[in-house]
């Protein structure tokens, strides 16, 4: 496997990690909002070592650079004086 593929892998296992997260934290809040502290409180050992694995896979990841090219920027358009 090259470093591309890699780091396509990583990218695409951090998206996975990110999606799981954003479910078990849905159902935290859910579990929260409904009083079942058990359940919320189950749902915390699983949560942590998604995050720990998300961010050592967002350590190793090299930064991602932004878009080369020209940024159009927007000019405003001058006011000419007002006449009275």
């Amino acid at each position: 496997m090259s470093a591309p593929d890699g780091i396509v892998n990583q990218r695409k296992r951090l998206a996975e990690i990110e999606r799981e997260l954003t479910r078990l934290r849905y159902r935290h809040d859910i579990a929260m909002s409904a009083f079942r502290f058990e359940e919320a409180t189950a749902l915390g050992p699983a949560i942590a070592a998604l995050e720990a694995e998300r961010q050592t896979l967002a350590a190793a990841l090299p930064a991602s650079e932004p878009p080369a090219g020209t940024v159009p920027t927007l000019l405003r358009r001058r006011r000419g004086a007002r006449r009275r």
